[in-house]
């Protein structure tokens, strides 16, 4: 059992990675990234919504004039988080983007447990960290840097301020995701409902990013959603919602079960393995780029460096 229980917690982190890529088509359908967030998103929270009533649990909605407001933010990290991967992958590939994503999680959940931040057991700084840390950070420095100069046909061009905005946008989308962790961990603690906690996580995510949709439409800074297109798009481009919706009921589920650091380290792992498969083959339509020799050590440093961070 526990070790269904393991992979499980991999194939996790691999449908995270998946969720990214399969964003792009319903991206390219739609016509606007924040259209398609808005799809994703809203298909995610139907999804949960049926589990929950099939569950029995959203009763504990009752219990929400209890909750702090605070609390029930943390669905504000899906919108940047999902609209990041949009954004991100067609210029920086899978295996960079998600190096960049896991660089935000892997110093953002640092942060909380070395300080002890909304409500985390305090964890002490030891040498396992700082080799860890020192890890990923060399991880992600060569596979950007083993990146330049390769980009493949049809890839967007970047000039150096346009890369540094893209690289910092993509770390600080991973930086929020342990902090909604931390957010709903602590709702939880409330509505002692699991799905629920998700359900309105995604609930909160989709009315966020529709909000956004709206505003940029009134000021015409994105173009109007398209819908026709949709029926063109091939079947695999409805997977992201689902992705996410397995993502985050599995790593709550898991947590209790096997540990939040195991978790975080094998679902990491999955992320980036994935991700450089993704890239390897030019898998979901994206630009082919090889798993060249830099990108193979900046992935296995990325690899090593989550899992001495997680498990020190």
């Amino acid at each position: 059992m526990h070790t269904a229980l393991l992979a499980t917690a991999l194939l996790v982190g691999c449908l995270l990675a998946v969720q990214a890529s399969a964003n792009l088509q319903l991206n390219s359908a739609v016509g606007t990234p924040y259209g398609a967030s808005t799809l994703q998103l809203g298909v995610a929270t139907a999804l949960l919504t049926a589990l929950a009533l099939a569950a029995g649990t959203l009763g504990a909605l009752g219990r929400l004039p209890d909750v702090p407001a605070w609390q029930l933010l943390g669905g504000l990290a899906s919108p940047l988080y999902i609209t990041s991967g949009i954004l991100l992958f067609p210029r920086l590939g899978a295996l960079a983007s998600v190096g960049l994503f896991v660089t935000g999680q892997m110093f953002a959940s640092l942060a909380l447990d070395l300080f002890g931040l909304l409500g985390l057991e305090r964890k002490e700084f030891g040498a396992g960290i700082v080799l860890g840390a020192a890890a990923v950070l060399a991880g992600i420095v060569v596979i950007i840097r083993g990146g330049r100069g390769a980009a493949p046909a049809g890839a967007p061009g970047l000039s150096r301020a346009a890369r540094a905005g893209w690289l910092a946008l993509g770390i600080v989308a991973g930086g929020v995701l342990p902090v909604q962790g931390a957010v709903n961990a602590r709702l939880r603690e409330r509505l002692h409902a699991p799905l629920t906690v998700a359900v309105l996580s995604f609930a909160v995510a989709t009315l966020t990013i529709a909000v956004v949709l709206l505003v940029l439409r009134a000021t015409r800074h994105t173009p109007a959603p398209r819908v026709a297109p949709l029926k063109k798009m091939p079947w695999w481009g409805w997977l992201g919602g689902a992705c996410a919706a397995a993502y985050v009921t599995g790593t709550f589920l898991l947590i209790p079960a096997i540990g939040a650091a195991v978790t975080i380290a094998l679902t990491v792992t999955g992320q980036q393995l994935t991700s450089a498969l993704i890239d390897h083959k030019g898998l979901f339509r994206l630009p082919r780029r090889p798993l060249t020799r830099p990108r193979t050590l900046g992935l296995a440093l990325l690899l090593a460096g989550s899992l001495a961070i997680q498990l020190a």
